[in-house]
């Protein structure tokens, strides 16, 4: 399968929007992880926004940076949501809720509860009526919500996939950790190349091999511990701007090897 990359969109731990972090990602400058408020979701209604958990800011901020610098309509995109484990402060929350001796369970906290809590926003948020699917796979998601939008894409014409993860607060986090305080990565993808194209992926799976590792150490620790950060191979190659084949973590017997090209050198393709 072939797809195009018309936008992307970053948010991290020191890695602020695709433009401020590509620097950081070949290596030209390095890498702190400083955390930096998370941006207000404007574009939904204020009572929507005021309810929004945090994991939805995430995804809404990295969904808007890939559709502005791609200028496309969200309203003529089909979404795909990847996450490991979806809004954890919220599961935590009702589990709290459910072993007091009287509960009352909130509508808001099973209303943002549910794994595909961020499409429900996004498609507030940007008025799309266009499909939205979520996906899970474990450490493997952002490699399984890859497929999916490529698949989408190659439906559609074009799709946006908006991978994201927070960790759960304990005891849930002493279980399953996820390293990083958020992390959150959209792209719009295109099944054929158009003006605003900056690299093409070619991709299909194969037998499990070792994925490709991250160079600097702080990096590595982020694509370990953090599923969606299990992007990072594919996004310091973009930073560096050279054909190459990463290969990331998917489901388990399996991984997921991508040909990396650019713009400038597709004509030779």
């Amino acid at each position: 399968m072939k797809l195009f990359i018309e936008g992307i969109g970053l948010l991290a731990p020191g890695l602020s929007g695709w433009p401020a972090s590509q620097d950081v990602l070949a290596g030209i400058i390095p890498y702190q992880g400083t955390l930096t408020p998370l941006p207000m979701a404007t574009l939904l209604p204020s009572n929507e926004r005021r309810r929004a958990p945090e994991i939805v800011r995430v995804a809404l901020a990295v969904g808007l940076e890939a559709l502005t610098s791609s200028q496309r309509n969200p309203a003529q995109l089909p979404a795909v949501f990847a996450s490991s484990g979806g809004e954890g402060n919220t599961i935590h929350e009702i589990m709290c809720t459910l072993a007091d001796a009287e509960p009352a369970l909130s509508p808001t906290h099973f209303h943002n509860s549910v794994h595909n809590v961020c499409a429900g926003y996004w498609s507030i948020a940007t008025g799309s009526h266009q499909a939205t699917t979520s996906v899970c796979a474990y450490d493997g998601s952002f490699a399984a919500g890859l497929l999916e939008a490529g698949a989408q894409a190659q439906i559609s014409g074009a799709a946006l996939l908006i991978a994201y993860d927070m960790p759960y607060p304990a005891p849930l986090g002493d279980i399953r950790s996820i390293g990083a305080p958020f992390f959150g990565i959209a792209f719009v993808l295109a099944s054929a190349p158009s003006p605003m194209s900056v690299a093409c992926l070619s991709m299909a799976t194969g037998t499990e091999t070792e994925p490709t590792l991250v160079p600097n150490p702080s990096l590595e620790v982020l694509r370990r511990h953090t599923p969606a950060a299990r992007c990072l191979p594919l996004l310091c190659a973009l930073a560096e701007k050279q054909p190459q084949v990463v290969v990331l973590d998917y489901l388990p017997g399996y991984s997921l090897p991508l040909e990396i090209s650019f713009i400038n050198s597709l004509g030779e393709k």
